[in-house]
């Protein structure tokens, strides 16, 4: 059994396209609502909020209804070929709204901004979780962690793809020239494109129904992959000591993303505050853990097929636990004046967090849907991301307020409070492993080769 890395790579477009989309939203959508609307941050905060509060109920609910989609094309790929679609129609429309704005201020297109903004919000809700349960719709369930390292992956590429064509075609002009409004319509054109590209791909090369219906006679083959029982009516359900493993393990996943978002949300902050950091060293620091983590995805998945996907997550727990409370003894110890020898032991830590990072984020996905039948693969993938928000929604407002009433100090120690709090759930989750044959770490990277 052979992980089809080039069929897992085309599946992977969809998740791109996301991720290119969002990097673009979190990126443009604060300098226009400041720049152009002039709303205050708090208004502005509450608005790039809705993405993670509408999640939560969007993304269960559209897994679900995913689940039970039955049309010629498969059960996913309605969902991703509308939602891009008309995604790609709502944020055209935003640059358009935001120029004429500028030229002529009212408050109907005010209001016909944010209303566009909402609806755009909705539409990519409703097609995230059928993207991602595509993948495990049509990888065996021993080799879903090695597929999830390159979805990850693609997900990744999405984000440099974004990063690169606006650092091109916008950030050296803007700095140079201080223009009074930027015209964002060209950026917003060409990540339309790079989603309509990506869809292009999934919809022609990804055949959902023959891939799925493979994956159906396979785990036939494989009754043991399956954890559900049937009830009385014959109906399937979860055993107790398997609800109760998901239950865990979704709590870690809470617990990892309140840890590990407070570091993407508040270290611009706290490493200018404390050290006087400015914010190209900053996001420097930010781009070494995430160089760290992209480098470790592939590898990590490998590793789950070597030592099971429990163990792997609690490595990258420990290893980020750990490094966490590192930075805090660098924080006590150095003044973070960058240039010295202490400077580059901080990279290596930021590093290291990373590589940890991509060891849980590969693995944890693949355990949560281990534990459910296959035609509830949307839906858990919903519970997933219904979790791993709702830490994101949690966790920028309680770090934020620790650091203003108790003190920035509080910084690395709250990291690794939630951290070490995860490796504590991570104990009692017994379900989840891959129940595929033991292999070597060489032979693991081989089967990523077909």
């Amino acid at each position: 059994m052979k992980l089809k890395t080039g069929q897992t790579i085309r599946i992977g477009f969809a998740f791109l396209s996301i991720c290119a989309f969002w990097q673009m939203y979190n990126g443009i959508v604060p300098l226009i609502l400041s720049n152009t609307f002039h709303l205050n941050e708090t208004i502005s905060g509450v608005i790039m909020a809705l993405d993670n509060i509408l999640g939560l109920f969007l993304l269960p609910f559209f897994g679900g209804v995913s689940d039970k989609c039955n049309s010629k094309i498969g059960r996913r790929k309605p969902f991703i070929l509308f939602g891009t679609i008309a995604a790609v129609i709502l944020m055209m429309m935003l640059p358009l709204i935001d120029n004429s704005y500028y030229e002529n201020p009212t408050m109907m297109k005010e209001i016909l901004f944010i209303g566009i903004l909402g609806a755009l919000l909705v539409v990519m809700g409703t097609y995230r979780s059928p993207a991602v349960a595509l993948m495990p719709d049509c990888t065996p369930k021993p080799l879903r962690s090695q597929g999830n390292a390159i979805i990850n992956l693609m997900g990744a590429v999405g984000g440099i793809l974004y990063l690169a064509i606006s650092s091109v075609l916008y950030n050296s002009k803007s700095a140079r020239t201080q223009v009074e409004h930027v015209n964002y319509l060209l950026l917003f054109a060409v990540v339309s494109g790079i989603m309509l590209l990506a869809l292009v791909i999934v919809m022609t090369t990804v055949n959902e129904v023959k891939i799925t219906h493979e994956m159906a006679e396979l785990e036939k083959e494989h009754p043991e992959w399956n954890l559900a029982q049937e009830d009385e009516s014959g109906n399937e359900k979860l055993p107790a000591d398997v609800k109760r493993s998901l239950l865990f393990i979704l709590a870690s996943v809470a617990l990892w993303f309140i840890a590990y978002n407070a570091l993407e949300t508040w270290f611009t902050t706290f490493a200018n505050r404390e050290w006087g950091m400015a914010l190209g060293n900053a996001n420097m620091c930010l781009t070494i853990a995430t160089g760290g983590a992209i480098l470790t995805y592939v590898p990590s998945g490998a590793l789950s097929a070597k030592i099971g996907r429990k163990k792997t997550i609690l490595t990258g727990v420990a290893m980020m636990t750990i490094c966490f409370l590192a930075a805090f003894v660098y924080y006590l110890t150095f003044d973070g004046s960058f240039g010295g020898m202490d400077t580059y032991l901080f990279y290596v830590l930021l590093f290291i967090i990373g590589m940890g990072w991509a060891f849980i984020n590969v693995n944890s996905l693949p355990m949560v849907i281990e534990m459910c039948k296959g035609s509830d693969v949307g839906k858990f993938t919903g519970y997933y991301y219904t979790f791993s928000m709702a830490a994101q929604i949690v966790t920028p407002i309680l770090c934020g307020a620790l650091m203003r009433y108790v003190g920035y100090w509080v910084f690395f120690p709250y990291a690794v409070i939630f951290m070490g709090a995860a490796f504590v759930t991570m104990q009692f989750v017994k379900h989840g492993d891959a129940k595929g044959e033991k292999k070597s770490f060489m032979e693991s990277m081989a089967d990523m080769d077909d």
